[in-house]
């Protein structure tokens, strides 16, 4: 049992109130640990959604106070409101998945935030499978769009999904069957650890209701690919046909390689500068969950498909700014942040283009621009002159037939630099 004068020791060394986060799941009460079941009954405020609260007995004396609505931006502010007491959150499963720990971390601080985690529903969903947590990919759906399930998509994977409400097992599986995959078998848990747990098995292509499925629950599959199923990895050089384009696209063998020189990272943010069709910034999203990247693209068609393609292909969170550069560039570092990778397909030859873009980037970010014009290339052979990094000239043929027979047919030749912005600039 912690001892209440050292709580208010480290209240101030935190700089400001601590609050306790603690786990729950649907057994409520009765499912919590003792040190759980202590700091809520020593609690002089706790913190919850109303189903949260409604959990707990008259034993925690503790008042209760639901969430307001928006939660972040009153986050903060609650918590300081009761510095004078002992403060509990309630949160579900274990709060550092998904879950509200990681927001009151982001918004007071490691040192103010102290978590008795729960199991989380997908470790109990796993156990129920008898599944392994460490191979079994998760997507959250919660405050997500449907379309950010789709990188996850592939043969013989298996895939949990936590869902928004009662509807996201039957939307889910409609896209899981339209993009071939409609053989799945697939699991619903709803209330999982509850004593309303219940487990629903069926095929993604025979759940077409939600009449009977409640709004806390779980979605697993074991995904089978149909005859029409499409192969789409997650490593650079998707096919061409897979994005609507006017042309205007870094086929692709160039940009597998384009992709290889600007070297996502999770977490990274890249510029696409001349987007096209959005082709560069949608594979460097796919790469990992957390890359992010803004789309500069100053014609309005085509920004548009740049939105099509980022929501069919998985990355829903590709942020488009449909303007030109260099003077979309001005204020993107303080609008979408500090680029840790920029990439210039098409505007090289507008002035100022390639310096703004240089300058945007963070020390130690790479700036790969390619070009197809001889007055594109020169601008890169003088960016190489100045500032080193590597030149090279990319040329590809394809087979195509020629009469009843085969032939190459090149493509154009791509000159591309690539070059990484010292540390003391």
């Amino acid at each position: 049992m912690a001892d209440p004068e050292r709580a208010d020791v480290t209240q101030q060394e935190a700089g400001g109130p601590v609050v306790t986060v603690v786990g729950i799941g649907d057994d409520g009460w009765d499912g919590l640990a003792r040190a759980a079941r202590d700091e809520l009954s020593r609690a002089g405020v706790v913190l919850g959604s109303e189903r949260q609260l409604d959990l707990l007995p008259a034993v925690v004396r503790a008042r209760r106070v639901r969430w307001p609505s928006p939660l972040v931006p009153a986050l903060a502010k609650l918590v300081d409101a009761h510095a004078d007491t002992r403060v509990c959150a309630l949160a579900s499963g274990d709060p550092m998945f998904f879950g509200l720990g990681t927001t009151l971390v982001r918004e007071l601080g490691a040192a103010r935030v102290r978590v008795l985690p729960h199991p989380s529903s997908v470790s109990l969903a796993c156990a129920r499978l008898g599944w392994a947590l460490d191979t079994t990919e998760i997507v959250s759906l919660v405050a997500r769009p449907l379309a950010a399930v789709h990188p996850a998509l592939t043969a013989g994977r298996r895939l949990l999904v936590l869902s928004a409400d009662r509807r996201t097992p039957a939307r889910l599986c409609r896209l899981v069957t339209d993009r071939g995959f409609g053989g799945s078998a697939v699991t619903i848990f709803e209330h999982l650890g509850g004593p309303a747990e219940r487990r629903r098995d069926t095929r993604a292509s025979a759940l077409t209701g939600d009449d009977f499925i409640a709004d806390l629950n779980l979605v697993a599959l074991e995904l089978i690919a149909g005859p029409q199923a499409r192969h789409l990895p997650r490593i650079p050089g998707l096919p061409d046909d897979a994005f609507e384009h006017d042309g205007q696209l870094t086929k692709r063998e160039v940009r597998a390689v384009t992709l290889a020189r600007l070297a996502p990272a999770p977490g990274e943010l890249l510029w696409d500068v001349g987007a096209g069709c959005g082709s560069i910034s949608i594979e460097w999203m796919r790469a990992h969950p957390a890359c992010r990247a803004v789309a500069v693209e100053p014609h309005a068609e085509r920004a548009g498909m740049i939105a099509r393609n980022a929501e069919a292909l998985g990355v829903p969170a590709l942020r488009v700014v449909a303007a030109s550069a260099p003077a979309a560039l001005d204020d993107l570092a303080d609008e979408a942040g500090v680029p840790d990778a920029v990439f210039i397909g098409g505007g090289l030859t507008a002035p100022d283009t390639i310096t703004r873009s240089w300058e945007a980037l963070r020390p130690g970010g790479r700036l790969v621009a390619n070009a197809v014009t001889i007055e594109s290339e020169v601008i890169l052979a003088k960016w190489h002159a100045r500032h080193g990094g590597d030149l090279i000239r990319l040329a590809v043929s394809r087979a195509s037939p020629v009469g009843g027979f085969a032939g190459w047919r090149p493509m154009m030749p791509v000159t591309q630099w690539t070059a990484t912005r010292p540390h003391d600039q």
